[in-house]
């Protein structure tokens, strides 16, 4: 039965179930006693969802504390083991898979390189399914025990209702790849474990807001720095977040090619792969034969040369000269960063501004300072005094954190429901019925 403003009972029910789960989630162990200040609903609601919670599974007893003159409140937290969710990033070098609990603890990983296959679809599909199969082998886990895969990859991710998630992949090749679908035929898993496919500088914001830096903010922007760059977009209006192609902005008319064909766009000068391009072309070597995060690393050594491996030698006490083209790539890099970050201040105005990725959180520890002495002077005065910019907390498997948390965040919006199996075969007469009188 619906109420006056169209919520059922169930709905109700679902509402309760999610605020109680998410506040043991978040600030548990708590009291029942707590958890009415701290969810807004009264003692006797309070009550019955917990021992719902309980007699499901998700909810268990967490010891006791002294109450002021009376008998003990028991403790309350969400089982870890009552549930089990895999995060996979699918990035520009390799593919990340792994598994975790309902708390978050990691349980098993594994990672296959991209270094000689590319972003063959076919290739990364493999990838994906076999990671899943060894994590939940290494770890003892049954299929069916899943809340569901939450995937991050690169590119525009468009939710349709005929084939899943399909990806727009312009800077990889990826032309409306059906990639859920993909997954599908031919998957291990049961139809009942759902796919939750979303742009990775998605996951790495989904991460930060939960754990890391973003924790507390209403308005924050999470920008990835990997081969490419994007970033994600949190406001209360889109809680959840969004993201936004911010790679492909036009920071210099007829510019550098970008991987994306244009000219000119920031990520054609502020990605790793562009950047290490750059010292190239201006003469830097870096050693044969290696990937692009070592790659990486000799440019950030050419720039700011360790202690001691100058010419005394290692140990030495003679610091090495600084290679003057690593360092004004570097330089340059910063700027053009520093403008990128001034464009999401000026159309955005966050409050927080989080760089992670695994070339960000290299070259953040050198050259943040200079990024946001730059963002500041390209941006408006007002907004610029009010935003913070800082690494992300979360390192370099943030991605796949954030991955996992989507079938999670299902999970709690469901009240700690598993999300039903999409009927196979043809619905119903009385469905056929409606749609058919719908309005088109």
């Amino acid at each position: 039965m619906a109420g006056r403003n169209g919520r059922t009972v169930r709905d109700l029910r679902r509402g309760n179930r999610a605020a109680v789960l998410q506040r043991l989630y978040f600030d548990g162990p708590l009291s029942r006693l707590e958890l009415g200040p701290a969810t807004g609903l009264s003692s006797g609601s309070v009550s019955n969802v917990v021992a719902d919670l309980v007699a499901d599974g998700l909810v268990e007893e967490a010891g006791s504390v002294d109450s002021d003159g009376g008998r003990p409140r028991t403790l309350l937290r969400v089982a870890a083991d009552s549930g089990h969710m895999i995060g996979v990033d699918v990035g520009e070098t390799r593919v990340r898979v792994e598994l975790f609990d309902l708390a978050l603890t990691e349980l098993a990983r594994t990672h296959r390189q991209l270094a000689h296959h590319g972003y063959d679809v076919d290739v990364i599909v493999g990838h994906i399914r076999d990671g899943i199969a060894e994590v939940l082998d290494t770890a003892g886990i049954a299929p069916d025990a899943l809340l569901g895969v939450g995937i991050g990859v690169p590119g525009i991710v468009e939710h349709t209702p005929e084939r899943g998630a399909v990806v727009h992949g312009q800077t990889i090749g990826w032309d409306a790849v059906p990639l859920e679908e993909l997954l599908r035929a031919g998957s291990r898993l049961p139809d009942s474990v759902p796919h939750f496919i979303d742009n990775g500088a998605k996951t790495l914001g989904q991460a930060e807001m939960w754990f890391g830096g973003g924790r507390g903010a209403r308005n924050a922007a999470v920008v990835l720095f990997g081969s490419g760059v994007g970033a994600c977009l949190v406001t209360p209006e889109v809680e959840q977040g969004r993201a936004v192609e911010w790679g492909h902005l036009t920071v210099r008319v007829r510019g550098r090619r970008c991987r994306c064909g244009a000219l000119g766009c920031l990520e054609a000068y502020a990605g790793a792969e562009s950047l290490l391009a750059r010292w190239r072309e201006e003469g830097g070597r870096a050693p044969d034969g290696i990937d692009e995060e070592s790659a990486l690393t000799a440019l950030l050594d050419a720039a700011y040369p360790p202690e001691g491996t100058g010419a005394g030698g290692p140990g030495g006490t003679d610091a090495a000269a600084a290679d003057p083209v690593a360092l004004a790539v570097l330089e340059e890099t910063a700027e053009y960063l520093g403008a990128g970050l001034s464009d999401l201040i000026n159309l955005f105005q966050p409050e927080r501004i989080l760089v992670g990725g695994w070339a960000g959180l290299q070259l953040g520890r050198r050259f943040l300072t200079a990024v946001r002495d730059h963002a500041t002077a390209y941006a408006l005065r007002y907004p610029a005094a009010r935003v913070s910019i800082d690494l992300g907390l979360l390192g370099p498997d943030a991605v796949t954190v954030g991955a996992a948390i989507l079938p999670l965040a299902d999970f709690f919006a469901r009240g700690g429901r598993r999300a039903e199996p999409v009927p196979q075969g043809p619905p119903p007469a009385w469905r056929t019925a409606l749609d058919e009188r719908a309005p088109h």
